[in-house]
């Protein structure tokens, strides 16, 4: 009994090791964050941007980092326009208290 005859420069097979690729969510979360930060003209795309990076924190392991960074962004940036809506509505209401006519 013999054995068959074994090819001495048999290639081993080489196998690159999968990642699991960023996606969209987590980039586009930073992206709508860092455009909020320097532009700042809506107060829809922080909360779109936040709810991304939200989805991309929870389903995608490897954005994990941009989705951090893109929610922190955002957030950022819905806390300044909370304080801006705010500070404008005091101002408001106290310019309108200065300028009350009282009838009686």
């Amino acid at each position: 009994m013999s054995y068959p005859p074994q090819d001495p420069y048999q290639q081993q097979d080489y196998y690159q090791p999968a990642y699991p690729q960023p996606r969209g969510k987590s980039i586009a979360s930073l992206v709508l964050g860092l455009v909020s930060l320097v532009f700042g003209f809506t107060f829809v795309l922080p909360i779109i941007g936040v709810i991304l990076g939200a989805i991309g924190m929870a389903k995608e392991p490897a954005g994990c980092g941009m989705a951090i960074a893109g929610v922190i962004l955002n957030l950022i940036c819905l806390a300044g326009w909370i304080a801006l809506i705010i500070i404008l509505a005091l101002l408001g209401i106290t310019i309108w208290a200065s300028t009350a006519v009282t009838l009686f």
